[in-house]
């Protein structure tokens, strides 16, 4: 009688749901808290007088400016890195200064084994959080990065080859995510690219590009971009809750994905499509980057689902009935719910454990990714991505395992952040080329 009560709550809070992410609801919001903020109408933008420091305070409380980053911004290049990284591996984690990228790098850098490269807008917030979370001393570095400029990703990486010397990236963790559901006109990175899909996809896939021939020099080297169970249209989130992905046959990107085109189809903007979009284009990169480059370069590839992270800022501007119900909702009705610190625990997993050592992978936790809820024998839910439960490859939808779809959606995406071939790494497998 219990479950059949779950399964009907189950039924009439999707709808809710459904709802609850569409263009009526109040706000845009993140799905995690990241380097990225809401976004609306800039209230102040290049005349204004704050120092960056003052304008990304000013962020956390308002809306995006319509420029993200300015070139006189760029960080003076930290040197002399390779004394402090030591002997421990070094990781770049996007989006590092809260939520899930926080805990990763807390994760990682209490462990000793670890040096992080905290990658984010505010450095100054960054330094704050590692010391209120007690971060070792010397285990972390903040690095501006502005993944909503391509200018950006490329001082980035400048700087950070500078501060590691010849010390080549042991791992690199994209996980830094603007979610924009219910905004009812699109916002624009400083490159006219839709802001979904311009930093969860775009800046991502150009910083991973720009790395690789560095992180083939290290032992062990790992790539995790952070997915998403909405992407996936084989499960509850992505199948079930309108909107799915789709990306049609990328007319959005042949078109060249820049104002006013918004989508990856070429449609007309539809918030919360574009962000499932944008993490459909993540993970087809996880599976183009392990068939182009594993094999040659040794590389570990892959993709993960860290549960729902109910509580976090990703519902701070929603209803209250909405804040109060959603993560009772995924505890006992989906068993999806997952708490803040270990999602992040799994996401350093991914990149830690040895039984992570296998490319091409879209890892989860727990299984049942492709039904409402089930029950273990202490009577309780457990859903795909909730707390608890052991690591298992999970599996991609047909929508992202579609090859000709995802090397057209690679061809394009280099095309449009400028990507010449001679930046790219020149150990491709020969037969994915075929």
């Amino acid at each position: 009688m219990v479950r059949f009560v779950s399964l009907a709550a189950a039924a009439v809070a999707l709808p809710a749901l459904s709802l609850a992410f569409a263009p009526g609801a109040r706000h845009a919001v993140l799905e995690r808290p990241t380097s990225v903020k809401s976004i609306g109408k800039a209230p102040f933008g290049r005349s204004n007088g704050a120092s960056p420091v003052e304008r990304s305070a000013m962020l956390t409380e308002t809306e995006l400016p319509e420029k993200l980053y300015f070139k006189k911004e760029k960080e003076v290049p930290k040197v002399l890195g390779g004394i402090q990284i030591g002997l421990r591996k070094l990781v770049v984690i996007t989006g590092a200064s809260s939520g899930l990228g926080l805990a990763c790098a807390e994760t990682l850098a209490k462990t000793g084994n670890y040096f992080v490269v905290m990658a984010c807008r505010d450095t100054e917030k960054a330094k704050k959080v590692a010391d209120e979370r007690g971060f070792p001393k010397g285990s972390y570095v903040p690095m501006k990065l502005e993944l909503g400029s391509i200018q950006s990703v490329r001082d980035f990486v400048a700087n950070l080859k500078a501060f590691k010397s010849a010390r080549p990236l042991t791992h690199l963790i994209c996980n830094a995510a603007v979610y924009l559901p219910t905004d009812p006109e699109p916002a624009w990175t400083d490159d006219g690219f839709e802001m979904s899909m311009g930093v969860n996809h775009l800046g991502h896939f150009l910083l991973v590009n720009l790395l690789l021939d560095d992180m083939k020099k290290a032992k062990g080297a790992r790539v995790c971009i952070v997915g998403s169970i909405t992407g996936n249209t084989n499960t509850v989130g992505g199948g079930l809750v309108y909107p799915q992905a789709d990306l049609g046959k990328l007319q959005g990107f042949e078109e060249g994905l820049q104002k006013p085109v918004a989508m990856a189809d070429g449609k007309p903007f539809f918030g919360a499509k574009a962000y499932k979009d944008a993490k459909v284009c993540n993970m087809m990169t996880v599976s183009e980057l392990n068939r182009r480059y594993h094999k040659t370069t040794g590389i570990v590839f892959s993709s993960m689902y860290p549960g729902c992270i109910a509580e976090t800022a990703l519902f701070r501007e929603k209803r209250t009935w909405f804040r109060k119900l959603f993560p009772l909702f995924m505890k006992y009705v989906t068993g999806g719910y997952v708490g803040e610190a270990e999602a992040g625990e799994r996401l350093a997993q991914v990149i830690d454990d040895p039984q992570c050592d296998k490319s091409g992978v879209y890892w989860s936790w727990n299984g049942g990714a492709q039904t409402v809820a089930r029950w273990s024998a202490d009577g309780k839910p457990r859903g795909a991505g909730g707390s608890g439960g052991e690591i298992f490859e999970n599996q991609q939808s047909d929508a992202v395992r579609d090859l000709p779809t995802a090397k057209k959606m690679w061809d394009l995406s280099a095309k449009v952040v400028g990507l010449d071939a001679k930046e790219m790494c020149k150990d491709i497998d020969p037969l994915s080329l075929d």
